[in-house]
């Protein structure tokens, strides 16, 4: 007879259990409600992420009125209209960081992508296991190295003085004579290479580990017929490997666009008043405006600078994307 209460408290607590899931299991299959509460789990761990991105990229386009005023952070914002728009797009300064931010940006984006599908085709086809890991770890180890460092790096080795790697190289070889040696950094003719060949070294590796992701997932057996169909490895790697890789190339290429216009630090820790023509982007325009013009910044005319910014990155992610409807078939918005 005691166990009879405790047979109903099992009973009541299954009746309690089924009935905290009975309004969401009614909802239709698809309904949002219900997978929302079937992967409340991974919502839960989604939220610290959701805040973030409100607070730090959502929140702050609260202040884009700013744009139409001037406003100079002692004083309440003056309406100003169109004035800081006008006065953008007839700065010589502004078309200057702007054409640098595009060469420098879709280059640099074209560079890596091209070297990353290049180096990951190889990287695939070495078969000793041990060679392969490293090459593979000496490739990526660049990617975390931050700027200031890799910059300090490059600085040291394209020295002008004795020290200088490369000029004392061109020296021993004849190829310069002593007190003729370049500063790679200050150049104007040869700041853009260098600037490539250090982004090229840094950041290849890492875009190798998605291109390599995709030809790991390709089935051998599509090798396989093509083995029986007298295919080579050079047509092997026409007609299967890189029809398997475009798609990933693409969607690398759409997504990486979105981030074109905010180059920043890469540039800026390469940069001197020697090289500003052909080093300032908008980024780097931005900041001058506001720390470096001499007088109080005008924050509506750098809010305005950063809204075609941003505008012009979206209609290149865009049209990217509908780029790759009219070619595939499909984009990845």
């Amino acid at each position: 007879m005691e166990e009879i209460p405790s047979l109903f408290l099992k009973i009541g607590g299954l009746k309690m259990r089924r009935n905290r899931f009975t309004r969401a299991e009614a909802l239709p299959a698809g309904h949002l409600a219900r997978r929302m509460h079937k992967y409340r789990g991974f919502y839960l761990l989604f939220l610290p992420v959701l805040a973030f991105t409100f607070v730090f990229h959502y929140l702050p386009m609260f202040g884009l009125g700013y744009a139409f005023t001037d406003y100079r952070g002692i004083h309440a914002p003056q309406f100003a209209g169109m004035e800081n728009f006008s006065k953008m797009f007839s700065s010589p300064g502004f078309w200057s960081a702007f054409w640098n931010t595009l060469y420098l940006s879709i280059g640099k984006l074209l560079l890596t992508t091209f070297l990353g599908v290049l180096i990951s085709l190889l990287l695939n086809e070495i078969r000793n296991a041990a060679f392969k890991k490293t090459a593979q770890t000496i490739i990526y180890l660049p990617h975390f190295m931050s700027w200031v460092v890799a910059a300090s790096v490059f600085a040291l080795i394209l020295s002008p003085s004795r020290e200088g790697l490369v000029n004392s190289l061109l020296v021993h070889m004849g190829v310069l004579k002593s007190g003729e040696e370049i500063y790679f950094l200050g150049n104007r003719k040869w700041w853009t290479p260098v600037y490539f060949m250090v982004n090229v070294w840094k950041d290849t590796g890492w875009g190798t580990i998605i291109f390599l992701a995709t030809l790991s997932g390709i089935g051998p057996e599509l090798y396989e017929a093509a083995t029986i169909d007298g295919a080579g490895r050079w047509n092997k790697m026409r007609y299967v490997t890189l029809p398997a890789l475009s798609s990933t190339i693409v969607t690398v290429l759409i997504l990486n666009l979105a981030k074109v216009m905010n180059l920043f630090e890469s540039v800026f820790v390469m940069q001197n008043d020697a090289v500003i023509r052909q080093s300032d982007v908008l980024q780097t325009y931005i900041y001058s405006q506001t720390f470096n013009s001499g007088a109080l910044p005008n924050y509506g005319y750098t809010t305005a600078v950063g809204i075609v910014k941003s505008l012009v990155g979206c209609v290149l992610v865009l049209a990217c994307n509908q780029a790759s409807k009219k070619v595939r078939g499909r984009g990845i918005i």
